[in-house]
């Protein structure tokens, strides 16, 4: 071990008085993160049936990885996608292994460059990435991930979650959940905006996609009374067969659930999860039937086990819960309906711990809850 001469040993000294004394170093904390102990899976009490993941990407802790989407690509290969908001960039993995298979982008403002990428959205061809600090979304094409344009920069002031849907060849219907501020207290938390101000959580856009992207922001969804605003929002999801929207209440002040809206932005006046999540609502996804059943999944993001909530997609009736064996602490989730070489019949994909990503293949979870499969209601 090396030695400090006594000269250097005073100014380091010195160097680490005036650090305490300019106050707290800042935190990039995002407004769902108080500082308070996590909440623990283990000791919690919350029935589940414990399901082993198919896989695991390799881990990058760097990165800090939020969200993932798969786009499936030339005769039918799955492309993992992951957004990396510290590394300014998107994973790339083999949708069937989790084996890595390069990256897109890196951090910055151009077009293919990404700053705080954070939710994203795969639809046919496309793929859109949510970039909180360009306050922006970005529309790529698969599998080359052309850069195609943006949009929201005048809108958005910060931009997490989205959900897409093509309501014609070539145009898209896209809500994008904006958790906007009000400052920060002593304690480095963000403060959440009064009422009032809480009506533009949902931006909705009309986007049109030709060589480029064409967007209009078409009107804001946000309930401003006590019972049905949402302080703090990230995750949504659509059900146009019944009429419903879903987004995640992520503030634990006021009891964290998913609110329950109908596709036009109106308060259902029911929430679901209320007191039955015990860590904090977080990524929501959709398991859908033609005939309009199927099953919700939302997370519940205890820090050392994520435990993932599933609910009947007409009755919004809890119907078991399930966890991996190692995958905690998830921001966003993908279900992924479609066939792939080693899903046959689906797959599951949740981001663990901002490190990378675990599959849970749909049959196994099917079995371990008895679900039912399309047709079989």
């Amino acid at each position: 071990m090396s030695r400090l001469a006594p000269r250097a040993l005073l100014s380091l000294s010195i160097a680490l008085l005036a650090a305490c004394a300019s106050g707290p170093v800042a935190v990039d904390r995002e407004p769902d993160q108080a500082a308070e102990a996590d909440a623990l899976l283990a000791g919690a009490g919350v029935p589940h049936v414990v399901i082993a993941e198919a896989f695991l990407t390799p881990m990058t802790p760097a990165d800090n990885v939020d969200s993932p989407a798969l786009s499936i690509g030339a005769g039918g290969k799955p492309l993992l996608l992951a957004t990396a908001k510290a590394g300014g960039r998107l994973m790339t993995y083999d949708g069937d292994t989790g084996a890595p298979t390069g990256v897109v982008g890196r951090k910055g403002k151009a077009a293919g460059e990404f700053d705080r990428p954070n939710g994203i959205f795969a639809i046919d061809d496309l793929v859109f990435v949510v970039e909180r600090d360009n306050q922006r979304v970005q529309v790529l094409r698969a599998p080359a991930m052309a850069a195609l344009g943006s949009f929201g920069q005048a809108d958005l002031r910060q931009p997490y979650g989205i959900w897409v849907r093509r309501t014609s060849p070539q145009r898209y219907d896209v809500l994008v959940s904006d958790a906007y501020m009000s400052g920060e207290d002593a304690n480095g938390n963000d403060i959440v905006p009064p009422l009032a101000q809480l009506d533009r959580r949902l931006r909705r856009y009309t986007v049109d996609i030709g060589e480029g992207v064409q967007a209009r922001l078409a009107g804001n969804i946000g309930d401003t009374g006590s019972a049905g605003a949402i302080r703090i929002p990230e995750s949504v999801w659509g059900d146009p067969a019944n009429d419903r929207l879903l987004v995640a209440e992520e503030d634990a002040a006021i009891g964290t659930a998913v609110r329950v809206y109908d596709m036009a932005g109106k308060y259902r006046g029911r929430d679901i999860g209320r007191g039955v999540f015990k860590a904090q609502a977080e990524g929501i996804a959709l398991w859908q039937c033609d005939d309009g059943s199927g099953y919700w999944i939302t997370t519940d993001q205890f820090k050392d086990r994520s435990l993932f909530h599933v609910w009947d997609r007409r009755s919004l009736v809890h119907v078991g819960a399930f966890a991996g064996k190692v995958v905690g602490n998830t921001d966003g989730v993908w279900l992924h309906q479609g066939p792939t070489p080693r899903f046959p019949q689906g797959v599951f994909y949740a981001v663990h711990d901002d490190m990378g990503v675990g599959a849970f293949d749909w049959r196994d979870i099917a079995a371990a809850l008895k679900l039912p499969a399309c047709g079989e209601r």
